[in-house]
């Protein structure tokens, strides 16, 4: 890796978390040069601007999530298992922080929904691959008999994400560690059943 590739792998990682937290617009060049402690002029060296800086933050902080829950899936042996992982792991949501400010999609689809159409783009495409690999377990877990064949995948993983999202907001919004453990139980339930 060169040294402008450095460079920019370290502003990445010193503003992913404030991106996740703060936003897009709550994010300030001063942020980034606080937290790099790099001037706003080798930002610019190394950013055309803080769009690309925010589409490149995304990009980690959703890479880190996925392979966080990808590491936790490869050490279950059935697709049931596989799909539980995620009431597992966000049952955990208040005690182990997997990424400062939560799930970068649900956050970046939020914010950028009306105001940044790149990043509601990248925060579609990464929902979207989300599901996909979702309603591909859920196809394996249906070709392995382990789940119903009638189970609709698709529609199944959308059920589970909605789940999922609405949950971190709830959760979120209120603080409140029994509506989290109340609607992980109603996930657990729900793929059960599958």
């Amino acid at each position: 890796m060169g040294k402008a590739e450095k460079t920019r792998s370290y502003i990445i990682e010193k503003t992913a978390p404030i991106f996740n937290v703060k936003g897009y617009a709550g994010t300030s060049m001063n942020d980034i040069t606080e937290a790099t402690g790099l001037t706003k002029g080798s930002i610019y060296g190394n950013f055309k601007n803080k769009d690309e800086v925010a589409l490149e933050v995304f990009e980690h902080n959703k890479k880190k999530m996925q392979d966080l829950f990808a590491l936790e899936i490869s050490k279950k042996k059935t697709y049931k298992d596989k799909l539980l992982t995620f009431p597992e792991l966000y049952e955990q949501f208040f005690t182990r922080h997997f990424i400062l400010g939560g799930c970068p999609i649900m956050n970046t689809a939020i914010e950028a929904d009306d105001t940044h159409p790149q990043l509601k783009e990248a925060a579609k495409k990464g929902f979207l691959t989300w599901k996909d690999s979702l309603a591909h377990i859920i196809q394996n877990g249906i070709d392995n008999k382990e789940f119903k064949p009638e189970t609709n995948p698709e529609e199944a993983a959308l059920l589970m994400l909605s789940i999922i999202e609405g949950t971190v907001m709830i959760a979120k919004l209120t603080g409140k560690i029994n509506y989290l453990n109340t609607l992980m139980l109603s996930l657990r339930n729900i793929i059960n059943e599958f």
